[in-house]
């Protein structure tokens, strides 16, 4: 295969695929596959980081809003090096480094992926492999989400949920950089250290506390200006008691299960917003708030202001037992398969 592939003796590529619906660990395989070739604006791309997300488990079990045909390869996630182009590609070569969402069903838990140019950004000089690999989805989210949905303002207070996750400990540096005081809600000790090491002025253990009379006393009765709630559930309903006068509660996901209910009589007696965020649409409504994002995210970066926490980097062949334990929210920051390893 391309990038003189010759530690594989029938030149196979090797890629976790899901031959079946289920929890990660049950049904997904290590399998030698045919090396993909990149189609017309297409980029094939040597892996050397592919970060797991809540998305890929929810593949795994069919649940996600995308449904691949089976068997797929999961991993919406990735950074690595061009090693060819298809036809029509310009502004990117053999040798770039790059990260992006690959083109299902290549997904990036396997060894060589297919990426769209139209999506694939420069990855940061600044990051190692592993940092790149969960640059992405988090850090676009959060920057999106913080500036373009909430426009959050320096001086205001910013409560985040699930902290010590991908998408929470870029949440608290976003907003730390954004001139903000952060309060970061997450479960158990070691994942309120975790949020405390980010940057977060005040962190709250909400397995032990209650968050709504913590936040209250921290804001002066006042509440949060903006809340950016990953979880949903009862997370987001108990949110609703501490959203200040103007504020904007933003929904990012929910990795509780469960969808948190709005009586629209509450924003209107309250004054709040609660705003929606699914990042992946600007990539066909407007593709150029991506491009603007990552431009303000690479001087962040150079500028040592934010910067992913990966937690572990793993082999590919342990990428379906580390998958099981995100589902189980075992893990914190980012969770890198490296299938260069």
């Amino acid at each position: 295969g391309p990038g003189g592939r010759s530690c594989h003796t029938l030149g196979g590529v090797r890629a976790l695929r899901c031959v079946e619906l289920g929890e990660p660990g049950q049904v997904l395989r290590l399998e030698e596959l045919p090396d993909p070739s990149p189609g017309p604006g297409q980029l094939l791309v040597r892996v050397t980081g592919a970060a797991l997300n809540f998305p890929d488990v929810l593949m795994c079990r069919g649940q996600y809003q995308v449904k691949p045909p089976l068997p797929f390869t999961p991993g919406v996630e990735l950074t690595g090096e061009v090693v060819a182009v298809g036809d029509g590609v310009t502004g990117f070569g053999p040798g770039d480094a790059v990260l992006g969402s690959p083109v299902a069903p290549t997904g990036g838990l396997a060894e060589l992926a297919l990426l769209s140019a139209a999506d694939a950004l420069p990855a940061v000089p600044q990051f190692t492999a592993a940092q790149n690999a969960g640059f992405l989805l988090t850090y676009q989210t959060g920057h999106v989400g913080l500036h373009r949905r909430a426009a959050l303002r320096a001086g205001e207070t910013l409560l985040v949920h699930g902290g010590a996750g991908g998408v929470g400990t870029a949440a608290i540096q976003l907003g730390k950089a954004a001139g903000a005081t952060v309060i970061a809600t997450a479960g158990g000790a070691a994942k309120v250290a975790v949020c405390q090491e980010m940057g977060a002025d005040a962190a709250i253990d909400y397995t032990g506390t209650d968050f709504v009379p913590v936040v209250k006393e921290l804001t002066g009765g006042r509440g949060a200006d903006v809340i950016y709630d990953p979880v949903g559930g009862d997370i987001f309903t108990r949110s609703l008691k501490v959203v200040a006068f103007e504020g904007r509660l933003l929904l990012i996901g929910f990795t509780s299960g469960t969808f948190g209910q709005l009586v629209t009589n509450h924003p209107l007696v309250k004054n709040y917003s609660v705003v929606g965020l699914h990042w992946g649409l600007y990539r066909q409504h407007a593709p150029e708030v991506i491009a603007a994002a990552h431009a303000d995210l690479l001087k962040l970066a150079a500028d040592g202001r934010i910067a992913p926490y990966v937690s572990a980097e793993v082999p590919l062949a342990e990428g379906a037992a580390a998958l099981d334990r995100l589902a189980s929210r075992q893990t914190t920051g980012k969770v890198v398969v490296r299938p260069d390893r």
